[in-house]
This record gives C-alpha cells, sequence and structure tokens, in this order.
C-alpha cells in the first residue's frame, strides 16, 4: 500500500519539494562593529541577517529571485553579544501561488561557555520573480511530517490575518 503525498500550495505544474530541500542554515559570529556602545548587537542587523537567511530559504525553493513582502513583528527575547556565534535557521513553512512565508529561528551561543540561548524567531512572506520581475509561481510544498503539517496550519492563520491587514489598508 502506498501512502498519498501531502502535497499543498504552489503551482500544480511545478514538481513539489519538501521544506528540508531548502533549509537554510546561516552562522556568523558578531563583531564590535554589529554593536552598540554596550555590546549588544543592533536589532537592526539581527533583522538584516533574518531577511537574508529566509530569502534564501525562499530562493531555494522557488529556483527563482524574490523579494520580501513582509515581516512579522520581531520580538527579542535576549539580547545577542559580541563575540557570540548567531545561528539562522530558515524553512518554509506555507507557500500560495507566488508566495512563500519562510521561518526564522535565531539563537547565540557563546563560544567559550557553549550556552546557547533562543533569542527571536520571525515569519518573513517573499514574492518569486520571473525574469522581467513579474510575480511567478511557485512550486507546490511537500507536507511530510506532523511537524510540517503544524507549521503549514500555523502559517495559513497568519497568512489570512496578513490579507485582513491588508485589505483593512484600502
Amino acid at each position: 500500500m502506498t501512502e498519498e503525498l501531502d502535497v499543498r500550495g504552489g503551482d500544480p505544474r511545478l514538481p513539489a519539494k519538501c521544506s528540508t530541500a531548502s533549509q537554510v542554515e546561516l552562522s556568523q559570529q558578531m563583531m564590535p562593529s554589529d554593536a552598540n556602545p554596550l555590546g549588544n548587537v543592533h536589532g537592526g542587523h539581527i533583522m538584516k541577517l533574518i531577511d537574508e537567511a529566509g530569502a534564501l530559504a525562499a530562493m531555494r525553493h522557488a529556483r527563482r529571485p524574490v523579494v520580501t513582502i513582509t515581516m512579522d513583528s520581531v520580538s527579542f527575547l535576549s539580547p545577542v553579544r559580541v563575540g557570540h556565534l548567531l545561528t539562522l535557521r530558515a524553512s518554509v513553512n506555507w507557500v500560495g501561488k507566488t508566495s512563500l512565508e519562510v521561518g526564522v529561528r535565531v539563537e547565540a551561543e557563546n563560544p567559550i561557555t557553549g550556552e546557547i540561548t533562543h533569542t527571536n524567531s520571525a515569519y518573513a512572506v517573499y514574492v518569486a520573480l520571473d525574469d522581467e520581475g513579474k510575480p511567478c509561481p511557485v512550486p507546490p510544498l511537500i507536507l511530510e511530517t506532523d511537524e510540517d503539517r503544524r507549521r503549514w496550519a500555523e502559517a495559513e492563520v497568519r497568512q489570512q490575518i496578513r490579507l485582513q491587514r491588508t485589505k483593512k489598508k484600502s
């Protein structure tokens, strides 16, 4: 008996992909140029790295250039200090026709003590672009695990909230 794949979103004419095929992990040591006079890394620098990791995961899934459409609120749970190793893990949670939501988890490691702290998480939405810079279809997402299905369901709720927020502004 063959188990049927759980394939969702995207353009069914494109080959579906699992989130593991496009995951990105970036690590970078935080330097004094990244921080304020107190030795805490600027939130804006961390947000830039979140956007880079998220965009890379979106591009790996779409195999197209992408642009950032929105980044949900980012809360900083604990400071990142100069000298810490910042690691960002990005994974595609959800895909629409031309857009993708990517979740990014950020952790800071003190390389001397080995202590790892979850500093923040963020969700960003990207749109894939064709050769003329117009939105283009993205591949469907294969949900392999219960965790994938949970992340998809939560992303759908966030997407509906984003759409409602956009509708209210117009």
